[in-house]
């Protein structure tokens, strides 16, 4: 060192050290080592397996799309054939009652129903999340009022409920959306009640009260994280639910006529007389799409279930 120079301040050398970081990346570290041993259990799932790849190939068909068939496939004044014409080697999956390739309906539909079926799932997920949490958390009056409204929309049937909001608002996705969302929720509030009431009578949530530790950090910090496994798994399982009420919203008339998704498709075969005339390809791929993607979703979510508590014994 030479001469007139200020030593370093105590602590100085340690702080620029790599080690200085050491908090921070171990715990990417530990979330990288959990994603490993998560992706290594659930492969061993078979049936989870099979349903992921599904929903990874209905993904690349809907993000691809418009590379593959193009916006213009709803066209109705320039479709390609003629009304309700037979599977062929020029149409694959045959035409609809406008004469347009139901193959290329089919593969545009699949972009409006699985957006609209993932983002009603995490707008109710989401609802009961919150609504779980802080009804398990505070519990008292709050809870009691939260729980009664959930046990209200609980033996509610959520499709009326979601049927007469579609009928009073705009008929759009977005209310398509909020329909669905609102209505589908409580299920997810009771799991995530019943889990939180679990989680807050473990003895490290008094020691953090203690150190003073505020409501918003308890559950943040401590509540929140012991329970996300629980709502990652309900995600899963709700996409498929949301899938299906869109569908129906969709046959019922009551989805945006201007976007083409697969209950717009059966709503537009039914119209068409398409049961009674036997049009089978009409009504067949969309149905068919539907049934798989929801049966996707639902095997992805008992695997990741079953990965996420053990103690489910949910067979391979």
């Amino acid at each position: 060192m030479t001469a007139g120079a200020t030593p370093p301040a105590p602590g100085a050398a340690e702080a620029g050290a790599p080690g200085a970081a050491g908090p921070r990346a171990l715990a990417w570290r530990r979330r990288r080592a959990s994603a490993v041993r998560f992706w290594r259990q659930y492969r061993t799932r078979r049936a989870g397996l099979a349903g992921l790849a599904a929903l990874v190939l209905f993904a690349l068909v809907a993000l691809t799309a418009p590379l593959t068939v193009g916006s213009g496939v709803a066209g109705v004044t320039d479709a390609p054939g003629g009304p309700l014409e037979a599977p062929s080697g020029e149409f694959p999956l045959g035409t609809d009652r406008f004469g347009r390739d139901l193959l290329g309906l089919v593969v545009w539909g699949s972009r409006v129903s699985l957006l609209v079926g993932l983002l009603a799932a995490v707008l109710s997920v989401v609802i009961g999340a919150v609504v779980g949490v802080t009804a398990g958390h505070f519990r008292g009056v709050y809870a009691t009022v939260l729980m009664r409204i959930t046990d209200w929309f609980l033996v509610m049937p959520a499709l009326v409920l979601a049927i007469a909001l579609a009928t009073v608002m705009s008929r759009s996705l977005g209310t398509v959306v909020l329909a669905i969302g609102v209505t589908s929720w409580p299920t997810t509030a009771r799991l995530v009640r019943a889990q939180t009431l679990a989680v807050e009578s473990r003895p490290y949530i008094e020691r953090a009260r203690a150190l003073g530790g505020g409501h918003w950090h308890v559950m943040t910090r401590h509540v929140l994280p012991n329970v996300m496994p629980l709502v990652l798994a309900q995600t899963t399982l709700m996409i498929s639910s949301s899938i299906l009420a869109e569908a129906t919203l969709a046959f019922l008339g009551l989805g945006d006529p201007t976007v083409i998704s697969w209950g717009g498709l059966l709503q537009d075969a039914r119209e068409a007389g398409a049961v009674s005339a036997g049009d089978w390809w009409y009504l067949l791929p969309p149905g068919i799409a539907i049934a798989v993607v929801a049966l996707a979703f639902t095997l992805c979510g008992r695997a990741v279930e079953a990965v996420l508590d053990p103690r489910l014994g949910v067979t391979r």
